[in-house]
């Protein structure tokens, strides 16, 4: 019986999913420089004609992983700019969603470092991706910056300068993915508590 047009495209996506999660893997663990096509290929258990169809080249797969990741940065702008929750929830929640993910995967942290990487390789650049990852990272700082403002005014967060605390969570966040990938199954993510223990002001 021959596959639908929908049966057709779950495939594609099936395929494009392999694809990004053997570059990830690869280019974190062997560096970008020495990840080939071949490589990839062999990780997604694909053929590397069927790699082919979906990326021309190793650099196109990259770029399209590191926008990827810059899409998953603006939606947490989105998502503290909310003013359904108070700063205390969205930053509970942030954290819970960042504690999740490096507890049951890899992926978060991969995203993670690859950004860094990106950063790094394009400094001293004039790319728009390179660009375009400074400006939603100014973004997300400001916009956590006043969430913290927001919720020192509220009395739920502990007083001191707010873009030093800001810095300190998304040092804190960069840290872990880069240990979880270091220290593999010795790793172990510590709780939402204490990761927000600097921010959170304790109940009297």
């Amino acid at each position: 019986m021959p596959r639908s047009k929908e049966q057709f495209e779950e495939m594609r996506k099936a395929t494009k999913r392999k694809i990004h999660a053997s570059a990830m893997r690869l280019f974190v663990h062997q560096g970008y420089g020495s990840t080939n096509v071949q490589d990839i290929a062999d990780t997604a258990g694909i053929s590397i004609g069927l790699l082919y169809r979906h990326y021309k080249t190793k650099e196109e797969l990259f770029h399209e992983l590191v926008n990827y990741a810059v899409e998953g940065l603006k939606r947490n702008i989105t998502f503290f700019n909310q003013y359904d929750y108070s700063p205390k929830e969205l930053i509970a929640q942030f954290v819970d969603e960042v504690y999740s993910d490096l507890s049951h995967g890899e992926d978060l942290a991969h995203l993670l470092i690859l950004i860094n990487q990106s950063l790094l390789a394009g400094a001293g650049t004039n790319s728009k991706q390179y660009e375009e990852i400074l400006h939603v990272n100014s973004k997300l700082m400001d916009s956590t910056i006043q969430l913290i403002r927001k919720g020192q005014q509220l009395g739920d967060f502990r007083s001191g300068d707010a873009q030093e605390m800001a810095i300190f969570l998304y040092a804190s966040i960069q840290g872990l993915a880069e240990m979880k990938i270091l220290l593999k199954s010795g790793f172990t993510v510590p709780s939402p508590s204490i990761i927000t223990a600097f921010l959170m002001k304790e109940k009297e």
